[in-house]
């Protein structure tokens, strides 16, 4: 099952019965066993949706964020970029690179503490040789406007932001090679719950204006509901239900989106 297309236009990505199976040695006799970690998952990611992958914590939705942006390689099943096999030729997986990146899920650990904001936002560009020196730059200023954050954040270390504005900063650098898909691994959990809904606010903002593909993962269905176009529900590695979001939520067909609905505070409470 894979949500339904609103759009002729070919998905920037398309998962296709996609497994990711480890084996593990246990008990004193060390007896093989398989964890299935991702099991059978079908999924279309397109430019200007938002696709919510929710479950609870070993759901393997975190797997799934890394077969995505190619940090983990799938065992099963096939992952299409525009319609083609992702390849192992380094020009292939330098074109996916630049245009699916990722958001993780706590700024203070992904960022480069030695490195000044301005640094960390180019490092990408860097890599990648785009543009000019002066090109670069001035890519970094557009960004820091994009996202919010004044011009003098550019000289300062991650330790000198805020939580919040630490996420900014991450979220910027995953800007800066103009990517068609950002992948936003629970974006939002590690921050003050003052801050939450304006980082999600500005995640939703940012997907309009430049035409983002996003897949934002998250252990509360709350949260999903409030940023997502599609939702995909995971458990044991495995899809129990997906489609548009407002189906989802309002007409569950699986006990187990309905507890996640019954049982989960919304991270926005209060705000």
């Amino acid at each position: 099952m894979s949500i339904a297309a609103s759009t002729t236009e070919t998905p920037v990505l398309e998962l296709k019965d996609l497994q990711v199976h480890f084996t593990t040695r246990i008990g004193t006799l060390f007896r093989r066993k398989v964890v299935k970690a991702v099991d059978g998952i079908s999924l279309e990611i397109r430019r200007g949706r938002t696709v919510g992958v929710v479950g609870e914590s070993g759901s393997g939705k975190t797997t799934l964020a890394n077969v995505i942006v190619g940090l983990q390689e799938p065992t099963g099943g096939e992952l299409l970029y525009r319609g083609r096999p992702v390849g192992n030729r380094s020009a292939d997986r330098k074109e996916f690179g630049k245009s699916i990146t990722m958001i993780f899920q706590n700024a203070s650990t992904a960022l480069n503490p030695r490195m000044t904001t301005h640094d960390i936002i180019r490092d990408p560009m860097d890599v990648h040789s785009m543009g000019s020196t002066v090109d670069r730059s001035r890519r970094v200023s557009e960004l820091l406007d994009l996202v919010g954050l004044p011009a003098s954040a550019a000289e300062a270390v991650p330790a000198q932001l805020s939580g919040g504005q630490r996420q900014r900063v991450a979220i910027a650098r995953a800007l800066s090679l103009n990517p068609e898909v950002i992948v936003a691994d629970e974006p939002t959990s590690a921050l003050d719950v003052s801050v939450r809904a304006q980082v999600l606010n500005l995640l939703i903002d940012l997907k309009d204006e430049l035409n983002l593909g996003m897949v934002f993962i998250s252990h509360d269905i709350q949260t999903v509901r409030h940023i997502s176009d599609d939702i995909l529900v995971m458990t044991g590695g495995q899809a129990v239900e997906q489609g548009p979001a407002d189906r989802v939520l309002t007409d569950p067909s699986t006990d187990y989106t309905r507890s996640l609905l019954g049982a989960a505070p919304s991270l926005l409470r209060g705000m």
